[in-house]
């Protein structure tokens, strides 16, 4: 019999194994650190099989930016079961008591970064941001239809990063919905540790930030240099090398800004390319590029996965667009609270949700709704896929208006 409780402070090292051997890991003992460091700020639950932990599941304390508002939003992390425990409703049962925590806590979502993308939809969250990976050929000076921001740019150093960018960060989490809180502890350990920890060959943290010195930051790039390959730099005088420029993350508060920070990365000394992985669909570069052959977008996949744990506080919470008036019919068999016939009304003036009778004018699983909850998936999208069912034509796209964002949901954050 598997019992599900709490994991000690005293089990982390055995939860630490046990992720270990599912994901096939073996990290340096500094990361290792970081890892017992990370689950000791954690809410950590434990499947036990007698006195074995053969199912693990640690939630982060976060806050995620919404439309309109800041939520409390448990992200889940750590998430695994024992090869000798698949299969046997251990993944279930702790997804469960994750489930009933966040609504004790009045959390009326929660988050996760999807290992594999199969398995975390019947437990119904839905894909709710995407992340792009965009490379710059900076073999020659990248080319730009805009003029860059002329203020001065400058670096940081590591141990003074968090203070100078952490709050340029956070009032930019606030214009884009999907964005986690960052802890002092996560700046410090995930962003700016000093060794990457899954590719040693990076260098330390660089920061550069633009702006006028005693004035806030206009904008900031956080980014790690990797040089050639040993003996791909001989192909004669005046070779290019082919060092790459790694970007993790750029902030800036106006499409000039961020001009001058991709500017400032594509010419650094011995690199030939500028990768950026995890960024917006809508990254302003892809449009102010003057040459898209050297601009270009590698890969595009899905990052923030979310559960909607309360959805009429969800919806409730969240600014919309447009006004819609609408019945929906919504499944969801792990939160029965959540199923029902619900009428929407909402708009720029507020937002009402309750039980309605009447036929729906849209009916959808409750992982739909939370893919379309940030604004990032068009419902019209899903009804044309087969998994919403539009009653009343027109509603899909009722619903979309009201959804609507500025920017499209997006983050980096990955835990």
């Amino acid at each position: 019999m598997v019992h599900i409780r709490d994991v000690p402070e005293a089990d982390i090292d055995r939860a630490l194994e046990l992720a270990y051997l599912v994901f096939h890991d073996r990290p340096e003992s500094e990361a290792r650190e970081r890892h017992h460091a990370l689950l000791g700020r954690c809410d950590r639950i434990g499947a036990y099989d007698g006195d074995a932990l053969v199912g693990f599941m640690a939630a982060h304390d976060f806050s995620l930016s919404v439309p309109g508002a800041d939520l409390p939003c448990p992200g889940l992390t750590f998430v695994c079961v024992a090869p000798t425990h698949r299969r046997r409703g251990v993944l279930t049962a702790l997804m469960t008591q994750m489930m009933r925590r966040a609504t004790d806590a009045g959390s009326p979502i929660a988050a996760l970064w999807a290992s594999e993308a199969a398995i975390y939809g019947r437990f119904g969250f839905g894909g709710a941001t995407t992340g792009a990976t965009i490379e710059i050929d900076s073999s020659r000076p990248l080319a730009l239809r805009i003029d860059p921001d002329p203020r001065p740019l400058r670096l940081v150093d590591p141990d003074e990063a968090v203070d100078v960018i952490a709050p340029h960060h956070e009032a930019a989490r606030a214009g884009r919905a999907g964005r986690p809180s960052r802890s002092p502890e996560r700046w410090r350990d995930e962003w700016l540790v000093e060794q990457d920890e899954e590719d040693e060959e990076l260098s330390p943290p660089r920061i550069i930030v633009l702006g006028d010195p005693g004035e806030p930051v206009a904008g900031y790039v956080l980014y790690r240099t990797k040089p050639e390959p040993a003996g791909a730099g001989d192909a004669g005088a005046g070779a290019r090398s082919a060092g790459l420029v790694r970007v993790d993350e750029l902030e800036a508060e106006t499409p000039a800004v961020a001009a001058a920070l991709w500017e400032c990365v594509a010419a650094v000394d011995l690199t030939g390319k500028v990768s950026a992985w995890g960024r917006p669909p809508d990254d302003p570069l892809l449009h102010f590029a003057a040459d898209r052959d050297q601009v270009r977008v590698t890969a595009q996949f899905p990052a923030l996965w979310l559960r909607l744990v309360d959805v009429r506080a969800a919806l409730t919470a969240r600014s919309w667009a447009a006004p819609v008036e609408l019945v929906l019919e919504v499944h969801d068999v792990r939160l029965p609270d959540n199923a029902g016939r619900f009428r929407l009304k909402a708009g720029p003036d507020g937002v009402t949700y309750g039980h309605a009778d009447g036929a729906p004018d849209l009916a959808l699983d409750v992982r739909e709704l939370a893919a379309c909850y940030l604004g990032g998936t068009r419902v019209a999208d899903l009804v044309a896929a087969g998994l919403v069912q539009e009653h009343t034509p027109g509603a899909a796209a009722a619903l979309d208006d009201a959804l609507r964002t500025p920017l499209l949901p997006h983050t980096a954050d990955e835990f």
